[in-house]
Formats: C-alpha cells, structure tokens, sequence
C-alpha cells in the first residue's frame, strides 16, 4: 500500500533541530495547462489527459526522477488521511474520486498534486523557519515543469488560476507557528485582526476551517496579484518576525506575572502524557503543546521539543492506525494513542524550574 512508504527512514539528510515558535515552512504554487478547462469545469476525460501529461512531464524533472507517483483514486481511506495529516496533500484532494494524482519526491519535501482545484499544486515544505531554501527549490521546480508544460498565463493578470484569489503568482507561503503564549494570554484575536489588515491569513492546522488544536497556527500571505513572489516572501517574513517578538513577551509575561500556575500546567501535561491509558487527538495536542513550551523554557531538555513535533503528528487518527496496522474505531484508537505517548514520554524527568528563577 501506498501508506507502506511511511513506515520506513526517508533517505534524506538529517532533519534540523526543531526551534522555538515556528515548525515548519511551506511554498505552494498554483498552476494550470493552457489547453484544458479549470478541474472544476473539465470533462473527466479532459481530467485524465491532464493527469497523464502531467505525470509524464514530471517523470523527467531534475529532483523528482525517484519520485512516488499514484492516482488518488487507487488510494485507501487511510492513505490519504495519512497525507493530509502531514500537510502533503490537501483535504479537498483527499476527497476526489477520479482524474487526479500525487507526486511525491523521496525525501518527501516536495509533493504535487494534480488535478485538485487547479491543474498542478507544487508545494514544497522544510522544517523550522527557511524560506530561502523553500522558494529555491520551489522555482526550480516550477522551471522544470514549465519546461515540459505549456502554462496558462496572461502578460497583465500572471499565471491565471481556476480561483481569482490565487491569481498573479499563485504562490501561497506559508509558516506553521506555535502561540500558547499568546493564546494563553486571550492576545491571539487582536494578532489575527491586526495581520489581516496586512493582507496574512491566519488558520487553524490543517487549513481553512480547521482548529488551531494545540496552539498551533498556519500564517500565509493572502494576496498574489501586484507583488512579486520575493516581494511577499519578504512581507510575511517581516510580518512572522513580529508574532515571534510577540509571541515570546507573553510567555515571558505569563512567567512573571503566574509562572506558578504556568509551570503547573506544565507539569500536568507531561504526567498525563507519562501516565494516560486514554486520550483523544485534541488533549494529546494540547498536553505536547505544553511539553514544546517547557522545553522552548528550558524546563525539559531540547529532545522534548523534537519529540512533541513528531508526536504532533504521529498522534493523529490516521497514523494511530498505520501504527496499528489496519483501520480502528475512534474509542479504540484513544486507547492506542495513549499507549504510544506512554512509552515515548516514559523517561521524561520532572519540569525543571530553575531556568525560569534564573
């Protein structure tokens, strides 16, 4: 099963180190073939022979030659929970039924998809905050493609997108983020408003309509037409190094002003995360919310940190199943979760609060 190819080592280099506030960056661009209608209009023979130019263009393109390529139908249900869980495909490609397809480059940063709501999504994602290495391999991408691919593009409007909002560009940038300081301190609506105002969009986890379960934000630039990509690379980098600044006054100012109920909570969080025989997804989110908080104190050593990240995903119902070997009902499945935080979280020592009296 396509799953499968999760279950063993990525062969790319070694991961970076998680760091404080942003865990991982993302460059999606929007692109469509000149001589076939948007997906949403297209005939589903029309859809398949995109769906064949496009694997076949992408065969060739430096950086995908072992690339993973399948249809979307020829997925199981958990298969494609499982991409969407990772933030590799979106939950609207998940739900198409014929025609479209994925790419999926072996180090698995970079997956594309076809036929979702325009022609090609290309994104790349890396850990931490790095745009420039994102937008770099992005572009090459995206050259390569078009390479090989006749682009739909207007010399006034850019390259023309089957949504008028992704029109120009089509570049979406993107951070995931880490805010329980501000969503701790009731600040997060007045952030929200205020980079809204800035034309950045602020969402839950997965997207649009999502939560932000565990105090986690996806922050993306939401205007495409009139600015150049480096152009709004460099907005939403200025704009994200202001949460950042904000985002760390309030946790110091929840130290100063309650650090005893903070570390409390702290705590709490890593003795249910050691002893829990059930836990659902959104608690197990909001206790490693509480573990990457701890450990970003300096209150738990910086292993904790990279720990959370992975439990981030590794605790939803997806991969609770593919750790499980089969699908499973949603009561059994807290059962697993917490069995899997027990013994990843089993040595995990006591909050160390002399970093905060320091």
């Amino acid at each position: 099963m396509f799953h499968d190819l999760f279950t063993t080592p990525s062969k790319s280099r070694k991961l970076p180190k998680s760091i404080p506030v942003t865990l991982s960056t993302r460059i999606r661009l929007a692109r469509n073939l000149r001589e076939f209608p948007f997906p949403g209009r297209a005939e589903t023979s029309q859809k398949r022979a995109v769906l064949t130019k496009c694997m076949d263009a992408l065969s060739v393109v430096k950086g995908l030659s072992d690339s993973f390529s399948v249809e979307v139908d020829d997925l199981s249900e958990l298969d494609r929970q499982i991409l969407v869980e990772k933030h590799l495909i979106s939950p609207e490609l998940s739900q198409v039924e014929e025609g479209s397809g994925i790419v999926l480059s072996e180090d698995r940063n970079c997956c594309i998809m076809i036929n979702e709501e325009d022609h090609l999504r290309i994104q790349v994602l890396r850990p931490g905050l790095d745009f420039g290495s994102v937008w770099k391999l992005a572009d090459a991408l995206d050259t390569g493609i078009e390479s090989a691919i006749s682009y739909a593009y207007d010399g006034e409007l850019g390259f023309l997108t089957a949504c008028p909002t992704n029109l120009g560009t089509g570049m979406r940038a993107s951070v995931m983020m880490h805010l329980p300081g501000l969503v701790m301190s009731k600040n997060m609506d007045k952030v929200i408003n205020a980079v809204n105002q800035l034309g950045i969009a602020v969402r839950g986890l997965f997207g649009e309509g999502s939560d932000a379960n565990g105090s986690i934000f996806q922050i993306s630039n939401q205007q495409t037409l009139g600015e150049s990509e480096t152009a709004i690379i460099e907005r939403l980098d200025s704009t994200l190094k202001n949460i950042v600044r904000q985002e760390n006054f309030a946790r110091e100012k929840l130290l100063q002003d309650d650090g005893v109920r903070l570390m409390d909570k702290m705590s709490r969080a890593v003795g249910n995360l050691k002893t829990c025989y059930l836990m659902q997804s959104s608690e197990a989110m909001d206790c490693l919310s509480l573990v990457r908080l701890a450990s970003d104190f300096g209150m738990l050593p910086e292993k904790y940190r990279n720990l959370a990240d992975r439990m981030f995903i590794e605790v939803q119902p997806g991969h609770v199943q593919l750790s499980a070997g089969k699908p499973v009902e949603a009561g059994f499945r807290d059962s697993l979760r917490a069995e899997l935080l027990r013994k990843e979280f089993l040595r995990a020592p006591q909050i160390d609060p002399s970093p905060a009296a320091g």
